[in-house]
């Protein structure tokens, strides 16, 4: 090479095109995540849709409940005053169908539900009319009955010792029988939790990180007692988050059922065949797309009306 030849250049050329398409592919990378995000974003608000129509479905419930509990008080109270409850019986039918279609959340519309309670109330309240009059038309038989009444005071006054006595023994039978229902209750030896990820490899310890849990399965190990009854059972099981509020989802079997009196929320539900030989009764529960949250989850079981055991596990 001569003094005045003038040297190579560099290839500016390929660095231009390297250069386009690394920002070619962090703008689609970027994009990318944009979607993912938003993806994200959308299932969270479906997610709180179903959540916020399940909780107003379990209203409607409980409101169509004391509806069902007012008609049977009413059924009652007409046969026993001597009238006809030939309508009020058809009504009964129409509201079971009412409770039974309350259950499809996606056809569940509150407007619809409302007026269905309105008229019912308005139903119950023409009842205390028919009632009110019964009673007076009874009452009327009671004044001409209460000289008969009078000659019988020494009889009723043994029959009072004998209802006394009656009420007695009723008494003392029924604190034996709840001593023996108590005692026959079903009770829980052992309650674990492994947690289960997303290729289905479980693991135990009760402490799991939030990201590895894709479901948690629930084993409830029944201890043995000879005085239950041997059969079909079944065993209820709330999960308590760290706030204190139960896991529910109505569109994967959540549900209510009665403890001490009250409807209360489950988590899921389980039936078996109770064989008294310490079996073990498995719970598999997933929350979908969410997550569970950090801290300490409780773990209640119930069956027969009883609480039978206790268990948590900590998500961190």
């Amino acid at each position: 090479m001569t003094p005045n030849e003038p040297r190579p250049q560099a290839n500016t050329s390929g660095r231009t095109f390297l250069l386009i398409a690394l920002l070619i592919l962090a703008a689609l990378n970027i994009l990318l995540l944009y979607f993912w995000y938003q993806e994200r974003q959308d299932n969270k608000g479906k997610d709180a849709i179903v959540a916020a129509r399940t909780e107003e479905v379990l209203v409607y419930k409980t409101r169509l409940d004391s509806v069902s509990a007012q008609l049977d008080a009413k059924i009652a109270e007409i046969q026993q005053l001597g009238g006809s409850v030939d309508s009020l019986l058809k009504v009964r039918e129409r509201l079971e169908i009412d409770k039974r279609e309350l259950r499809n959340i996606n056809t569940f519309d509150s407007k619809k539900y409302d007026q269905k309670i309105r008229n019912y109330q308005a139903l119950l309240a023409q009842k205390d009319q028919e009632i009110a009059r019964l009673k007076e038309e009874n009452g009327i038989l009671v004044e001409k009955n209460e000289t008969l009444a009078q000659e019988n005071t020494g009889l009723r006054t043994e029959r009072q010792a004998l209802s006394d006595s009656v009420v007695s023994v009723v008494s003392q039978n029924r604190d034996l029988s709840e001593k023996v229902t108590i005692a026959a209750a079903l009770r829980a030896e052992a309650i674990g939790v492994n947690a289960i990820n997303s290729r289905g490899k479980e693991r135990d310890g009760d402490n799991y990180k939030a990201k590895r849990i894709d479901k948690i399965r629930v084993s409830v190990k029944i201890a043995p007692n000879g005085l239950a009854k041997k059969g079909e059972k079944e065993l209820y099981m709330r999960i308590l988050d760290p706030s204190g509020a139960v896991i529910s989802d109505m569109a994967i079997g959540s549900g209510e059922f009665m403890y001490g009196g009250q409807p209360i929320i489950y988590t899921a539900k389980r039936p078996f065949n109770f064989d008294n030989s310490r079996q073990t009764v498995d719970f598999i529960f997933g929350r979908g797309s969410q997550r569970f949250n950090q801290g300490k989850h409780t773990i209640e079981i119930y069956a027969e009306g009883f609480r039978i055991g206790e268990g948590e596990f900590t998500v961190r």
